[in-house]
């Protein structure tokens, strides 16, 4: 069910009990500012998600509380994931859900890296 990117932060969803090591994840890559997974139910050949280390509910939250140190090393993570995956030839997508319009069903800010196919259309049902 998609989330209200208002809400507090839930301790107990899913991202925020990987990052506490209470639930396994295919790790990909990790630092300070992020945690790279790849999703359990891929849509795509490579289907990676990104999520900050710290409690951000949506891109909204990230970018209006986070500092500047967070966000520039959530960036670099997002970009070391792609280079890590040699996603750059041919390409890739980089898509942010938010809010119920935007069918975001975890509230814990995540980055879904897509790869491995040519995506043609820009949205899907």
């Amino acid at each position: 069910m998609p989330i209200d990117p208002k809400l507090p932060y839930d301790e107990q969803n899913i991202f925020a009990k990987i990052l506490r090591g209470e639930l396994p994840c295919n790790k990909v890559y990790e630092d300070e500012h992020a945690l790279a997974f790849h999703d359990i139910r891929p849509q795509a050949p490579v289907h990676v998600l990104v999520i900050p280390k710290a409690a951000y509910v949506s891109w909204d939250d990230f970018t209006a509380r986070a500092s500047d140190g967070e966000i520039a090393g959530f960036m670099r993570a997002v970009g070391a994931v792609t280079r890590q995956l040699e996603l750059d030839t041919p390409g890739y997508r980089l898509m942010v859900n938010m809010g119920g319009h935007g069918h975001q069903e975890v509230p814990h800010l995540h980055v879904h890296i897509f790869g491995g196919r040519q995506f043609f259309h820009m949205i899907c049902d």
